[in-house]
């Protein structure tokens, strides 16, 4: 054992050099606590395969009674109900809706929305089914915040930065936008899938990672397909990490003169 494996905690070894992602970390931690503990908030949620959370935050798991965990493992004393759990691969993990509702109550929600998007792409999960879990929960601490955040959730974000680009349209008071938009010929032949935007307006907002800047051979493809979608009357926003993140009255502006200049806010 001292010649092939780490120990981690008392009675849990790892292999000599590995490196636990986020869900090695959750199975880790069940060990630790001799099967006792049910695997909660984004523990659970990487255990449900949501995607883009970070490796390196303590596991997270429920136990029945107090026990000092090691510094790399974040205890909650709870005993959380049966049917509130599911078992993933011999771990007892909270249910996806349960699951939602913990990381909605207790993240900040500019945290919480882009943790949630994930989960319910990744489970299947309407943010519906959290609002009733919810309103079968309104006792529990928290439940405010829950009501808040889930009409923000959408899971048709492909990653964080797209949904805080809806974030901040939606909080900013613009029509919140549909994400994922299949665009069509007149003859029914696909064009493109769009990140987000509004069609009854056409006007569409693109969330590029730094490749569609710096790769040729993708720019060249983005070129031709910004040129398809003109010719069929969408316009399309692009933005990246610095637009996003640093200037994002100059992304709100140019959107809000997009939806104008077609007429969405001709009722209001």
């Amino acid at each position: 054992m001292r010649h092939d494996f780490d120990r981690i905690a008392p009675d849990v070894y790892v292999a000599r050099g590995c490196r636990l992602d986020a869900v090695g970390r959750a199975e880790a931690a069940v060990h630790w606590s001799k099967g006792a503990g049910v695997i909660v908030g984004l523990s659970a949620a990487a255990m449900h395969g949501s995607r883009w959370l970070d490796a390196e935050l303590p596991a997270e798991i429920a136990i029945p009674t107090y026990r000092r965990p090691p510094a790399w493992i974040s205890t909650r004393q709870a005993r959380i109900s049966r049917d509130e759990c599911c078992d993933i691969d011999g771990y007892l993990v909270t249910s996806p809706a349960r699951t939602a509702f913990d990381l909605a109550r207790r993240l900040p929600r500019k945290d919480a929305v882009p943790v949630l998007d994930a989960l319910c792409r990744a489970t299947n999960l309407a943010p519906s089914e959290v609002l009733s879990f919810a309103a079968a929960h309104a006792g529990e601490r928290g439940c405010a915040q829950v009501r808040s955040v889930l009409p923000l959730v959408d899971p048709g974000a492909e990653s964080p930065p797209e949904s805080q680009t809806r974030m901040l349209i939606v909080e900013n008071g613009l029509p919140a936008p549909t994400t994922q938009i299949v665009v069509r010929n007149a003859d029914g032949a696909f064009l493109a899938r769009l990140d987000m935007g509004w069609k009854k307006w056409c006007v569409a907002v693109e969330y590029d990672g730094a490749h569609h800047w710096t790769d040729p051979a993708q720019r060249a493809k983005d070129i031709d397909r910004a040129a398809v979608l003109a010719e069929h009357g969408w316009q399309v926003i692009r933005t990246g990490a610095n637009l996003l993140y640093t200037r994002p009255h100059i992304l709100l502006d140019r959107i809000e003169s997009a939806l104008s200049a077609r007429g969405a806010f001709l009722n209001i």
